[in-house]
Formats: C-alpha cells, structure tokens, sequence
C-alpha cells in the first residue's frame, strides 16, 4: 500500500514540475489531472480496503490463539489455506467412507435376501431330493 502511495505522490510531483514548463506541457498536465482525479479515489478506496483486510487478518489471528502483533498477515493466511486444505480433505474422506457404508449396506441388504429366497427354496429342494430317491412318506 505504501508502494502505491508513493507512486500517486510522484505522479502528484510531476504534475506540478509539468505545470511549470509552459503551452508544451498543457496537454501532459490536462491527461495527468484527469488521471489523478481517477487515481486519488482509487488509492483511497484500496487503503480503505487494505485496512479492513489488515483487521479480519488481526481478528483471525486471535480466533486462532495468536497474538496478532507477533502473527504475521502471511502466516494468518497460510494457517487459514493449510485449515481449508484438511477441511476438503477430511470432508471428501467422509464421503468416500459413507458412500462405501452404503455399498457395504446394500450387499449386506442383497445378501439377506437371497439367504431368504434361498431358506424358502429349501425345502422344496429337499422334498425333490426325497422323492426322486424314492423316500416319500
């Protein structure tokens, strides 16, 4: 942020050095004060917008038991990325391990069926068995 003010105050400086060169600079210093208008606004709203950066960055540093003053911005948002790296690694694990819950539950759920059909077919597998052997009673 610093680096942008310095250059806006450079620009500034030009300016008026260009002022003072004549009816040869009249068209420089027209182009640059249009610019300036737009800059200074811009520098403005980004410092603006740096500053609450630099607040949510102190805040968060202490929702993470650090003191803010030792706890660089840097290393507030590599903590954050390295939280939200395990967060969709864990979260996808889950999902993995509850979609092979479920693939385990539907065999389960086929197998109970077919041990079912097969208890029901039993019976009359066996009556078969008998009476092609001739021990029918």
């Amino acid at each position: 942020m610093q680096a942008i003010s310095k250059g806006l105050e450079k620009v500034i400086q030009e300016l008026t050095a260009s002022e003072n060169d004549g009816h040869v600079s009249n068209n420089f210093c027209k182009i640059i004060k249009e610019f300036l208008s737009y800059a200074e606004a811009e520098v403005r709203s980004l410092g603006s917008l740096y500053s609450s950066v630099g607040r949510n960055a102190d805040a968060l540093a202490l929702y993470f038991g650090e003191d803010p003053a030792r706890f660089p911005f840097e290393q507030v948002v590599s903590t954050l990325l390295n939280f939200v790296r395990m967060f969709v690694r864990a979260h996808e694990e889950n999902c993995k391990y509850m979609e092979l819950e479920k693939k385990r539950a539907e065999k389960e759920k086929e197998s109970e069926k077919l041990m079912l059909f097969t208890n029901k077919k039993e019976p009359v597998h066996i009556m078969r068995i008998t009476i092609r052997n001739g021990n029918v009673n």
